[in-house]
């Protein structure tokens, strides 16, 4: 009897502890599980940094609502007469259609010869061992070490020379130069991660190494490609320094140098030069939406080789 009672009483003072090393376990967390403050925090910290990554695109679409030249100085008056009269003014009585012609032309022209210039040289990089090969990156590499101030005059002598100012073309070349050389680091990393058998599997069927790049490699390569189109693109859709300056005709401006044209000596266009500019980001955005399932794949697979 002596024995029931003291297993029973033994069996109870178990019950509390049993309770009490479940209720540790329940409130366990799980390795990589952050805690109420922890994510307070982080999600705080991502809603400040959204917050002032927007605000600056959010105040120039709400300046551009203001009908008057002045408005910009009083932003509390806009709200109650916002309307689009700057942008039906930018559109019908400037130059903006033309400017917007000239740099679809440019970027475009651009990202179809920076991206062909990018992958010959990234492929090549990537498979053909050349003397001089890994020397050809590293050149690449030290032609961004220069800024553009620095460039411009030897860049203008050359493009006098060649009789290639005022011209889309050398425009386009002179953006390739500074949009190649980290297109071809991006796609050469890109193009390592992309199996060797294939090239020779290719030259096995009879395809050239032309053939095997063109009709092979690139079709397996549209992320990298769509990450260098989308830089290339950029590159030459918001450039002002060396359009301002080899672009001599004012038929021949591009956007960014547009909107040059609202400054003067005596007056500022603010008003008309916020609704251009939101109408510039439209066609950026258009061209981030066509890429941007690529833009991740292609960015973390350039950066894992290389």
């Amino acid at each position: 009897m002596t024995t029931a009672v003291q297993q029973a009483t033994a069996d109870v003072a178990d019950v509390p502890q049993t309770r009490t090393l479940s209720a540790e376990t329940r409130h366990h967390r799980r390795r990589g599980e952050r805690s109420r403050g922890a994510s307070a925090a982080l999600h705080g910290s991502l809603a400040v940094a959204a917050f002032i990554a927007a605000f600056p695109v959010a105040w120039i679409c709400y300046i551009a609502l203001g009908p008057d030249e002045h408005d910009y100085l009083h932003p509390g008056k806009i709200l109650g007469k916002a309307s689009l009269s700057n942008f039906g003014y930018v559109i019908h009585h400037t130059g903006f259609v033309s400017w917007l012609l000239n740099s679809v032309i440019v970027g475009v022209g651009t990202m179809f010869v920076g991206v062909l210039i990018a992958a010959s040289a990234g492929y090549a990089v990537s498979r053909m061992r050349f003397p001089g090969h890994r020397k050809l990156m590293y050149t690449f590499l030290l032609t961004q070490m220069f800024p553009a101030a620095i460039l411009m005059v030897p860049l203008y002598k050359i493009m006098s020379d060649l009789h290639l100012l005022d011209s889309y073309l050398g425009l386009i070349l002179i953006y390739c130069t500074t949009a190649v050389p980290f297109s071809a680091w991006l796609l050469k990393g890109y193009f390592d991660t992309i199996p060797v058998d294939i090239d020779e599997a290719g030259r096995i069927d009879g395809l050239t190494p032309l053939g095997t790049f063109w009709r092979l490699i690139l079709p397996l390569a549209r992320p990298g490609l769509s990450v260098a189109a989308f830089y290339t693109f950029i590159t030459a859709w918001g450039e002002v320094a060396f359009a301002s300056h080899f672009m001599l005709s004012a038929g021949k401006y591009t956007l960014a140098v547009g909107l040059q044209t609202y400054i003067s000596q005596y007056n500022s266009q603010w008003n008309y030069m916020a609704a251009t500019s939101v109408l510039i980001a439209i066609p950026a955005g258009v061209v981030f939406y066509l890429v941007q399932k690529h833009l991740v794949a292609g960015l973390t697979a350039g950066g894992t080789k290389g």
